[in-house]
């Protein structure tokens, strides 16, 4: 859409500078972007009187500017106010009438405004600082996504350090992001006391000698605990458990730096030691602290497994394979795991074929490339379920991931798939790569290159929630006069690698829930009734029963006499099972309540909001109460909607669980028995879950998906009960907010949109 002021200043600025040696023409297309904003720093250095132009408003720029004085009411350079308003204009604010280049009532308004949205409380002229924040795309108000608490930190970083010689404006859209990261770094230098021409942002000796001498607790000057809990606020949740900005420690602080500690595998202080104060500011941490995990090119032998155990190292990274034309040998050597496992250590196997360059990456090498990982896999006799590791070496751009790296692990995820999902994908990578494969392509666990603290997709990015081992030092590793190279990882332990159990056979993840299915079944057949019924109803017991949760008025309680008698009886209960093609996390009385809904009621009305469309009510409630970071409801779900690492009401796992129940509880509906559904459906059926629910529940359309949840939200209220159920589970995550029927069609609709065009993915996964 054409924003008119945008297209008057791109006309402008080329029609008056375009003749200007060094100037380059923008765009006239009325769209502001970096293309119109580089043209106006360009027009703005031409009349400073500098002849060699360029995009950067650096310190040339600044100094001019400077010497001139602040921009404001009587300026004399007419056109240098107009590339002020041109400037303002571009970024969202009215800075009046254009035509005389006098700094007038509206421009001094249009100034203080976004004054005080960066966080000044100030007038409305314009020094050098401001003038090049109006020159760039950076936002200074809420953008979708963005949390206000994190907004409140820039601004206040602003207020407090814009008179710093090295600090200059950072964006208030409520992200952090490379720059804020940059920014706070560069405060803590100033309070540790390093001269501001040497606060440069970087982690450097001076900075870590002063977090060394300024451990934060209970008690702390306010400075520091304003700082540091900046910081832990900037990391966001850990585990769900989240930091405020205060000057003062209290108790939620210590709170959260517990969690923080155990999420970030640190030793529980409970306080801002050196290494929680690294672990928040650069992604390798405290590069020394312990560490179990470690990961090489070099083969390990018995001996340098019985020297890595001495050390204390847990588990070792190892390839399985490498570029035909490589020289390195370093892929795993016959006799090597079980050398691995005679010094008592693990293995996690790891896949990578050049790698190192974006042009590595595209969907039909991530097939390829699991196809090789997935035959050398099962040559060295991994079991299923095994995690291998894809890598991406290098530090991929946000834009090369979109384009590159996420189509890439599309293309691992269909080999693997072809396959027949025997290992389960994971990812190496920055964090920003790591974050966004999880959540876009379905990377189970990642293995963070921490140590590569530089890297843009390490600096402004929380460690991924799904992390497993974070790379944090290379090293040479010496025991008795044998020396190679080792890298070190911190261990989380969800991943625990693969140990001797895991090789040559035996049990995959499923097994003990599919033996504890059929038990459960014999059992039901011995009781006697419907066996199927009596299933479901064992495996969603207790809690989707009763009228407390809602399920006794949706379908009806369980039959105790029953439950009872299994209890007894039945074999003891499996709570959840690895799904064997995502591995991720099942939960069983979710799946078998989805099934007994489905079976009971059919697909549609209450079989639904047994599974997906009771998950979305409460779905639905989350975007309304997050409604000051996201008014589009299309973004609440591109950003929180099937996600691995994102805290929500509906996570990927939830929605497998309703998919997989809403698929066997049809199965079963149409004559085939409960166990034998669950068995082949995850042992086959599973491959092309979202593919055949698009299909059998919404007509594989996303038409036929958005119709079904504008009526599963309200649209249809035939069911008095079910629409108070409806609201119920709305009203448990958005409170007092507008019920889908009471919101205008153009807010809704992008958020039905959302939730169509992700199930309509998923399906082509």
């Amino acid at each position: 859409m054409v924003d008119q002021k945008v297209l008057e200043a791109q006309r402008w600025v080329n029609s008056t500078y375009g003749s200007v040696p060094g100037y380059e023409r923008c765009a006239e297309n009325g769209t502001t972007g970096w293309g119109v904003m580089f043209s106006l720093t360009r027009a703005l250095q031409h009349e400073l009187g500098i002849t060699a132009l360029s995009d950067s408003f650096g310190p040339t720029t600044l100094g001019k500017l400077a010497e001139r004085g602040n921009v404001g009411p009587g300026y004399t350079n007419a056109n240098i106010v107009r590339i002020a308003k041109y400037g303002l204009f571009c970024k969202g604010y009215s800075a009046g009438d254009t035509s005389d280049g006098v700094f007038d009532d509206d421009l001094y308004d249009a100034v203080r405004n976004l004054k005080g949205d960066i966080g000044f409380s100030s007038d409305g002229y314009i020094p050098p600082k401001v003038f090049k924040a109006i020159l760039n795309m950076d936002a200074y108000v809420l953008l979708s996504g963005g949390r206000p608490e994190v907004r409140d930190i820039q601004r206040w970083l602003n207020a407090t350090y814009i008179n710093r010689s090295t600090f200059f404006v950072i964006p208030c859209d409520g992200h952090y992001s490379r720059d804020v990261q940059v920014a706070l770094m560069r405060a803590i230098q100033y309070q540790i006391g390093i001269p501001e021409d040497q606060a440069t942002g970087n982690f450097g000796p001076g900075t870590q000698n002063g977090l060394r001498a300024n451990t934060v607790r209970p008690g702390s000057p306010p400075a520091w605990v304003r700082l540091f809990s900046a910081a832990c606020v900037v990391n966001g949740g850990a585990d769900g458990v989240h930091a405020a900005f205060t000057s003062s420690w209290d108790a939620a602080l210590g709170t959260f730096v517990t969690s923080f500690q155990e999420f970030s595998a640190l030793t529980s202080t409970g306080i801002g030691d050196y290494a929680t104060w690294a672990q928040l500011l650069v992604s390798m941490g405290d590069p020394d602290r312990p560490a179990t995990g470690s990961d090489t090119r070099f083969h390990i032998s018995a001996s340098r497994a019985r020297a890595l155990k001495a050390a204390g190292y847990e588990v070792v990274g190892r390839y399985l394979d490498e570029d035909p034309w490589s020289t390195l040998d370093k892929e795993i050597q016959p006799g090597e795991l079980e050398a691995i496992f005679a010094g008592g250590m693990r293995v996690f196997p790891i896949s990578q074929y050049a790698a190192d360059t974006v042009e590595d990456f595209t969907w039909s090498n991530g097939y390829d490339h699991a196809l090789r990982a997935h035959d050398r896999a099962v040559g060295y006799g991994f079991n299923r379920g095994t995690v291998i590791y894809f890598a991406v070496d290098y530090d991929a751009t946000g834009e090369q991931i979109t384009s590159n790296i996420i189509p890439y692990f599309q293309g691992v995820q269909a080999g693997l798939g072809t396959r027949g999902k025997r290992y389960v994908a994971g990812v190496y990578g920055s964090r920003n790569v790591c974050a966004r494969v999880s959540d876009e392509a379905f990377a189970r666990y990642s293995f963070v290159s921490g140590m590569s603290w530089g890297f843009s997709g390490n600096l402004g990015f929380p460690l991924p929630a799904n992390w497993s081992y974070n790379q944090i030092k290379e090293f040479q590793f010496t025991a008795d006069g044998d020396v190679f190279a080792l890298d070190r990882d911190v261990r989380r332990g969800n991943d625990p690698g693969v140990g001797p159990e895991n090789v040559g056979g035996g049990d995959s993840p499923l097994d003990a829930f599919l033996r504890y299915v059929d038990g459960l079944y014999a059992t039901a057949v011995a009781y006697g009734g419907d066996a199927n019924q009596r299933v479901m109803e064992y495996l969603r017991y207790p809690n989707y029963n009763g009228a407390w949760s809602g399920w006794e008025l949706l379908i009806g309680n369980v039959d105790q006499a029953w439950i009872d008698h299994a209890a007894e009886h039945a074999p003891a209960r499996v709570e959840s099972y690895v799904d064997p093609g995502l591995g991720i996390t099942v939960n069983v009385d979710h799946l078998g309540a989805t099934a007994n809904a489905v079976y009971l009621k059919g697909g549609g009305g209450r079989g639904d909001f047994g599974g997906w469309s009771g998950d979305l009510a409460t779905f639905y409630g989350e975007w309304r109460s997050h409604g000051e970071e996201y008014a589009s409801g299309y973004a609440f779900c591109a950003d929180r909607l099937a996600k691995i690492n994102v805290l929500s009401s509906f996570p990927l796992n939830d929605l497998v669980e309703d998919v997989d129940g809403y698929l066997i509880g049809s199965a079963v509906r149409d004559g085939a028995r409960i166990d034998q559904a669950i068995r082949d459906h995850l042992t086959s059926g599973h491959r092309t879950r979202f593919r055949q629910f698009y299909a059998g529940r919404y007509g594989g359309t996303v038409t036929g998906v958005r119709d079904a949840a504008w009526s599963a939200l309200g649209g249809n209220t035939a069911d008095a009960q079910l629409a108070t159920l409806t609201e119920a589970a709305i009203r448990r995550t958005g409170g007092a907010c507008l019920l889908p029927m009471q919101l205008p069609s153009a807010k809704l609709e992008p958020f039905l949109q959302g939730y169509a065009e992700t199930i309509e993915r998923l399906s082509r996964s």
